[in-house]
């Protein structure tokens, strides 16, 4: 039941629908919805973080803005603009009173009960815009964050960008993605890393992937078949204003199990090591000191205790609806 505890979980008793604040038992599609038969929706997941000045949104803008990129893809113009959304967004959280949360905005195609459509054709779909937000702990644990993960190499291919696009965060691409997981878990492993299809290290099934070599930080070009993680790319600038030369290029396999660190990125594992991958132990078999000063930079920017790098806006805040620099050196 939405607004109750479900075993950790804390769910919103209120959704956002197409401009409007509605319950969320009254957020429901037909079973004959073109999303539910096709796979056609795009989606975002963002986190709102108790900061030392209120509850905060990490980089709203750059998460709708994908949001909306995603959806132009698609083809699926949605009517709102992303101030709309972020506006949307913000008020939600004000009405759900939750301090610390998980957000889900959604674009979909559904169904027009007066006029059904049934066809793969998507053109003259209506299209529905959602945010839900619930309570959600740490993706992989709440110890993995300190003692990191075992993960193995998944024997499904990432999807290529000529097939699926990459850049979209579209549902459908997380069919690969259940696949890569399940096959994780049902072999004892946390989580699944998955190669493209020539063989390079490309992602997690929802995550982004670093590796730490000699001091240097090292992840999958953007253009291969990653999405182009906003978590991934906080990481990226708070490496280099530590000093840290970041490369972005092909990783071979065998590279995995060579890395002197290694670690996923994304909004839900935010920064979680890899201890072992395919049963071989990555470095000391723990999170290493590169992983760990990045952890702490992260965090410390996510909870307010620092500006973002270059004195970027990453918090907006949810009481003031605005975003701040929180300068605290």
């Amino acid at each position: 039941m939405a607004g109750k505890d479900v075993a950790t979980m804390k769910i919103s008793p209120k959704v956002w629908k197409n401009g409007q604040i509605i319950d969320w038992d009254d957020a429901r599609i037909h079973v004959m919805s073109h999303v539910v038969n096709y796979g056609s929706s795009v989606f975002e997941g963002i986190r709102c973080y108790n900061t030392v000045d209120g509850p905060a949104v990490f980089r709203l803008t750059e998460h709708i803005q994908r949001l909306l990129n995603s959806a132009k893809i698609y083809r699926m113009d949605s009517g709102f603009t992303r101030p709309d959304i972020i506006d949307g967004t913000l008020e939600l959280l004000r009405q759900s009173n939750l301090d610390e949360c998980y957000i889900r905005p959604l674009i979909l195609r559904g169904l027009d009960e007066n006029k059904p459509a049934f066809g793969v054709n998507p053109f003259g779909i209506p299209i529905d815009t959602y945010v839900a937000t619930w309570q959600w702990g740490k993706y992989l644990g709440e110890e993995a964050l300190e003692t990191g993960i075992d993960v193995c190499v998944s024997s499904w291919t990432r999807i290529t960008s000529n097939s699926m696009p990459a850049m979209a965060k579209a549902g459908a691409n997380y069919m690969n993605s259940q696949l890569i997981k399940m096959e994780a878990i049902l072999g004892g492993f946390s989580e699944g890393i998955a190669l493209d299809d020539r063989g390079y290290v490309s992602e997690g099934s929802g995550e982004n992937i670093f590796l730490v070599n000699n001091g240097k930080l090292i992840t999958p070009p953007l253009g291969a078949s990653i999405l182009p993680g906003i978590t991934r790319d906080s990481v990226i600038q708070i490496a280099k204003e530590l000093g840290i030369e970041v490369l972005e290029t092909t990783i071979q396999r065998s590279a995995l199990y060579l890395a002197d660190e290694l670690f996923f990125t994304g909004t839900a594992a935010e920064i979680t090591p890899i201890r072992a991958v395919d049963h071989i132990t990555v470095g000391a078999g723990k999170r290493g000191p590169i992983t760990e000063k990045l952890q702490e930079e992260f965090f410390k920017v996510i909870r307010g205790e620092r500006p973002a790098p270059a004195g970027a806006n990453w918090l907006t805040y949810v009481k003031d609806t605005g975003e701040k620099k929180t300068a605290v050196a």
